[in-house]
Parts: C-alpha cells; sequence; structure tokens
C-alpha cells in the first residue's frame, strides 16, 4: 500500500487579481520521484514556494506527514523535513564547503546538535555527494555543478524526509547531468522523497516515477513519464511534438 507523505488540496494563491496557482491538488508518497513541469509562469516555483512556507496560499491546504502545515513558516517545515534547493545555488561565497554543510546540520532537523556531531554528518554528506576533494575550498571558487551538488548537500544536511529541487541540472553539460541524475537516484535509494522542478525532459522523463504539469497555475495533467509524452494537452501547453521519453 502506498503511504502519502504530502498532500496538497486545493491549493491557490493569487498576486493582485492574478492566480499563480489556482486549485492544485495531488499527493506524493513516500519514496517516490516526483517531477513538476510547465511553462515558464506555469507557478511551478510559486508551488514549491508554497509547500516550503515562503509563500501563504489564499486557499487549501498542505498537509505533510499526516500534519497541516498550512501556515508554518519555512523553519518550522524545515524541522519538519521538508527541504529545498533553489535554481541559483546562493551558498556562502566566502565559507569552505564544510562550512557550508554545517549550517544545515547546526539549523536543520535536529534541536540542539552537537557542533562535532554536525562537523562528522556534514563530512558524509559531501562524501556522498562526490565533493571530498574540495570540502575547505571556499563555496565562490567552485565550478556551476560543485556549486549545484554544494546546493544539495545543504539541504541533505538538514536531514529531509521530502526534498523539493527547483531545476537542479540547470545550465550543466550532459557529462554534468548525468552525474547530478545518479546523485538524485542515490539520494531516493537513502529512503528520501524527491520533488523535482525541471525544464530538462532527458531528466525529468528519465529518473520521475510520475509528473505532475502546471499550465496557468492549475494542474492540466498527471500521470507516468509515457502519459504525459503522450498527453495532448500536454503536447499543445508545452512538450511540443515529437518529445523522447528517454
Amino acid at each position: 500500500m502506498l503511504m502519502n507523505i504530502l498532500r496538497v488540496y486545493e491549493l491557490t494563491k493569487y498576486f493582485g487579481g492574478l492566480a499563480a496557482v489556482k486549485n492544485v491538488t495531488f499527493d506524493i508518497h513516500k519514496k517516490e520521484i516526483v517531477g513538476l513541469i510547465g511553462p515558464n509562469g506555469a507557478g511551478k516555483t510559486t508551488l514549491f514556494n508554497l509547500i516550503s512556507g515562503f509563500y501563504k496560499p489564499n486557499r487549501g491546504k498542505i498537509i505533510f506527514n499526516e500534519k497541516d502545515i498550512t501556515n508554518f513558516t519555512p523553519y518550522q517545515i524545515c524541522k519538519e523535513g521538508i527541504g529545498r534547493t533553489f535554481q541559483i545555488p546562493k551558498p556562502f561565497l566566502n565559507m569552505s564547503c564544510l562550512q557550508n554543510v554545517m549550517i544545515g546540520a547546526l539549523f536543520g532537523k535536529d534541536e540542539r546538535k552537537d557542533f562535532n556531531k554536525a562537523k562528522r554528518e556534514s563530512i558524509e554528506i559531501i562524501d556522498f555527494i562526490g565533493l571530498s576533494k574540495k570540502i575547505d575550498t571556499l563555496a565562490k571558487n567552485l565550478t556551476l555543478v560543485e556549486r549545484k551538488k554544494l546546493e544539495i548537500a545543504r539541504a541533505l544536511a538538514t536531514k529531509p524526509k521530502l526534498l523539493l529541487l527547483d531545476e537542479v541540472v540547470s545550465g550543466l553539460n550532459p557529462v554534468e547531468t548525468e552525474e547530478v541524475m545518479e546523485l538524485l537516484r542515490k539520494i531516493r535509494n537513502q529512503g528520501i522523497t524527491l520533488f523535482i522542478v525541471e525544464h530538462v525532459m532527458k531528466v525529468i522523463m528519465g529518473i520521475a516515477e510520475r509528473i505532475i504539469v502546471l499550465h496557468h497555475g492549475e494542474k492540466i495533467a498527471e500521470g507516468k513519464p509515457h502519459e504525459i509524452a503522450e498527453n495532448k494537452k500536454v503536447i499543445e501547453a508545452y512538450l511540443g511534438e515529437g518529445v523522447k521519453i528517454a
């Protein structure tokens, strides 16, 4: 039996008179990889901002692990076990990789964490994501793919049960993209649920088990990758003809 980790019900957010997200409803199951796609301006990042507490909805509910977190602050939501990355990584540039990840470890899900314990856990996470050789490197001296990995590491350090990933392969070359895709699979194998916004269809079609599609703030489709690739509404709104699943 599939167990829900996140339930979003009729979520709606207005900016002035414009509905950025309108009556969006869906579930995400534990240990699932779910993709979120749609044209620019479809409401994807707004939806992430609602789930992570940066915005408050005008209407609707967000239920995480059977707890209503609709009006929680970002800090409280992080403590509950939802982590996120941002499309443009924003590390503390004059701090090392280790120091950046330790901030996530010290101020994440666990209360009153011991400094040495946080350091040990951060070193393990840096090794897990493949940045051991850059552990003492200042973030400002990292390449784009390394900053992307560091962004993921900081989120992992908060000990999330659900990780929201916003265009994590944007700007990467094909080899780097494959590296990050493999990393995401490894993260899911650790028991963490992934919810991914991405425009690179090779990534979404290759890694997601289910895909949700937004258009003008509304959900227009939901299904397995091959179902989404063949959905006429999705093709017209976003994919275009001839999309490849892999």
